[in-house]
């Protein structure tokens, strides 16, 4: 199993940006994980993993807490599936795009940079993670 984790916008709030990497590094310990970001106008990651589960962050998408989110995780582990998640610029995700996903994914009701979103995403991530592999950090 791989993560891939793409974004819209550029990355420009070091803090939010150093919070997402140190998320990044931890979770790597538990499976490969890459992000990037991406460019609307040029990609379309569905295309290059079609065979991952597709999950967008949308405002409008699904709300879950932590352990139904690790539950999402754990079935994608046990149907030897990769997760790819698409967070989308301060416009949100591109016209046409919710289409393709697999899932649509609400991080909280309320509105956040999309910087700060990635953080929120890959901390999740490593929760589902270490909870799935009895690691005290979710406690």
């Amino acid at each position: 199993m791989k993560i891939y984790v793409y974004y819209i916008g550029k990355p420009r709030d070091p803090h939010a940006n150093a919070l997402a990497e140190d998320y990044l590094a931890r979770l790597s310990r538990f499976c490969p994980v890459e992000m990037r970001q991406l460019r609307p106008d040029r990609d379309e990651p569905w295309t290059r993993h079609a065979s991952a589960r597709k999950i967008f962050l949308d405002p409008g998408g699904r709300q879950t807490d932590s352990p139904g989110f690790a539950s999402l995780v754990a079935r994608a582990q046990q149907e030897g599936r990769d997760l790819m998640f698409v967070v989308g610029g301060a416009d949100g995700l591109p016209r046409g795009w919710t289409a393709h996903a697999d899932l649509l994914l609400s991080l909280s009701a309320m509105t956040w940079p999309h910087e700060l979103a990635r953080a929120m995403l890959t901390e999740q991530l490593y929760r589902a993670f270490a909870t799935l592999r009895g690691h005290p950090y979710p406690r």
